[in-house]
């Protein structure tokens, strides 16, 4: 039992990393499924438009869904056309910039999948293949792979991908080629991957550098947010039973209904905006922000000009979870 709850309790404190390798996983996992059971080369003038669009529509859908499942997202969009308050800040420079920050930090989030999709396809190939053999006249990295081979290798390179095709083309000199073809594709996806992850890893480290508070203050903060999060789940769930319980029971038996404390719509809209960091006050969420500002002192409502968009560093708080 101990170790159980160990277990639990490190997959709870790296939440984040485990669901990114998660994501990964999957989105490897389908992108072989997907490769060997719907992708089949045409071998015609059509190469290179189906290599391309099975490699690249995916990770688009992928992405899309990142953005669909991204918490902060809908944190920034809901109701952000009916507040006059919102789409005024929207428009001048101040709030561009806060409002471009989130939309990076949200593609950055959702990109995840869509990376592993062209990562992984490009190592297995197929789809380049194809798209590549549909580009008969097109050389890349200073070398084509019909050089030095028969006559009849450009003509028909878009057919070398099925092998119930017959060529003219000697054998050896078909293999040779989706060989080479093959290396273009996997060289290319080594690049990308090694791109990536050192830009990853370079916005890590400068996020980390410019982060205004400690790395201990930080994993506070990271389990603050988690707790927080719980409990609202929790709170929302025994309000919201107690409210259709009050309002059910006043129905059926005709009594005027027992008064109950609720947020006014006021208040729901403070604590459902998104993180504002300040160096003044030392808020953790923007529910706390608003129970230590507009319930304790009315007087110091807070409001978007206190604070600024949180560092990278603290991409997490409005994180929560997925889709509400």
């Amino acid at each position: 039992m101990d170790k159980f709850k160990l277990l639990l309790s490190f997959a709870q404190k790296q939440q984040a990393t485990l669901g990114f390798g998660l994501v990964t996983l999957i989105t490897a996992g389908g992108e072989q499924i997907f490769s060997a059971v719907v992708f089949k080369c045409p071998c015609s003038s059509w190469n290179f438009q189906y290599g391309l669009v099975f490699l690249l529509v995916p990770a688009l859908v992928l992405l899309i869904i990142g953005v669909i499942l991204n918490n902060k997202a809908w944190k920034l969009f809901t109701g952000l056309c009916s507040r006059e308050s919102e789409c005024a800040c929207v428009c001048d420079f101040r709030g561009t910039c806060v409002f471009g920050l989130v939309c990076i930090q949200i593609f950055i989030s959702a990109a995840v999948a869509p990376i592993t999709w062209i990562g992984v396809a490009l190592l297995n190939g197929n789809y380049y293949e194809c798209a590549r053999t549909g580009l008969a006249n097109v050389t890349l990295f200073g070398y084509h792979p019909c050089s030095g081979k028969a006559q009849p290798c450009r003509s028909e390179l878009h057919l070398f991908p099925c092998r119930e095709f017959p060529v003219t083309v000697p054998p050896t000199e078909r293999d040779a080629v989706m060989t080479i073809i093959r290396t273009e594709s996997q060289v290319i996806g080594w690049l990308v991957i090694a791109s990536i992850m050192t830009t990853f890893l370079l916005l890590t480290c400068v996020a980390r550098c410019r982060s205004p508070i400690s790395h201990v203050q930080l994993k506070f903060w990271q389990v603050y947010t988690q707790k927080e999060n719980a409990l609202l789940d929790q709170y929302t769930d025994e309000h919201a039973q107690k409210l259709a319980e009050r309002n059910l029971t006043s129905f059926f038996q005709k009594t005027p209904p027992n008064p109950i404390v609720m947020p006014t719509r006021e208040e729901w809209k403070q604590v459902s905006s998104l993180f504002y960091y300040s160096k003044k006050r030392q808020h953790y969420s923007m529910l706390q922000r608003h129970v230590e500002t507009a319930l304790c002192d009315p007087r110091r409502e807070s409001t978007m000009s206190d604070g600024k968009a949180p560092p990278a560093v603290l991409d997490f708080v409005d994180g929560g979870g997925a889709m509400p």
